[in-house]
């Protein structure tokens, strides 16, 4: 599809911008508990990540993407919590960039931007939601991203290969923002090329967008395995402390 048309058709929409939380994954690293549905401080961590964005003024509209065991439960939750602002919860698909795919055809109308984040990270702030979210508004692509802090090695076989520049690297977060149009049609792309999709600014990178790095945090963190939890249970614990 023409860009330059996309960007016709961005005139189009409105400024609202969506969130598409993706829960769908099976959770393999956390040794059989199920991430999303674990408790973080005495309530689902899904939970604490939904209600980041029922808070932001930036988000207008929710669409969760789920696992179908898990759709009725938090569907519940949901209503019994007042999360007025998720409107959909669909099933997602076999990988990330079907799942996000699904959630992309539930936004509405009305929202001309998407800010897709991981249902797994419980602890984004309204700062890395609302500094992705404007700066998308600016230039269409915005992710929240951290400098490394480690030294990074390339390896094959076990061996050093070369030691990339640290000062050029970051890691990237979510929520990653994008003016839906333009991100709907470089997902369909890279999907059609069967492209290995890392993160959902993989896809915008192969269709010529230029993804403009926001502020992360290091408390917002991606439970994975274990020690995550541990570690987001005392990130949370720090914060009712302050």
């Amino acid at each position: 599809m023409d860009v330059s048309k996309i960007l016709r058709k961005l005139s189009t929409r409105g400024a609202a911008c969506a969130a598409i939380v993706v829960a769908a994954g099976n959770a393999t690293r956390m040794q059989g508990t199920d991430k999303i549905m674990a408790d973080l401080g005495g309530e689902p961590v899904i939970l604490h990540t939904l209600r980041a964005f029922q808070q932001s003024d930036d988000i207008q509209e929710i669409i969760l993407v789920t696992r179908e065991d898990l759709q009725d439960p938090i569907s519940k939750l949901c209503v019994e919590k007042k999360l007025s602002k998720v409107t959909k919860i669909c099933k997602g698909g076999e990988t990330r960039a079907a799942s996000v795919q699904a959630g992309l055809d539930q936004v509405s109308a009305q929202c001309g931007f998407v800010a897709i984040h991981d249902g797994a990270r419980p602890l984004v702030s309204q700062s890395v939601i609302h500094d992705a979210v404007r700066k998308a508004a600016k230039f269409y692509a915005a992710a929240p991203g951290v400098p490394v802090k480690d030294t990074i090695k390339v390896v094959h076989g076990g061996v050093v290969e070369s030691t990339p520049d640290r000062s050029a690297l970051y890691a990237i977060q979510t929520p990653q923002v994008f003016a839906l149009d333009l991100y709907r049609a470089a997902l369909d792309q890279a999907i059609a090329a069967r492209a290995e999709l890392t993160d959902d600014c993989s896809a915008a990178e192969k269709y010529g967008m230029n993804v403009v790095i926001t502020p992360g945090s290091d408390e917002n963190i991606k439970i994975t395995t274990p020690t995550d939890l541990l570690l987001a249970e005392a990130l949370l614990q720090g914060r009712k402390r302050q």
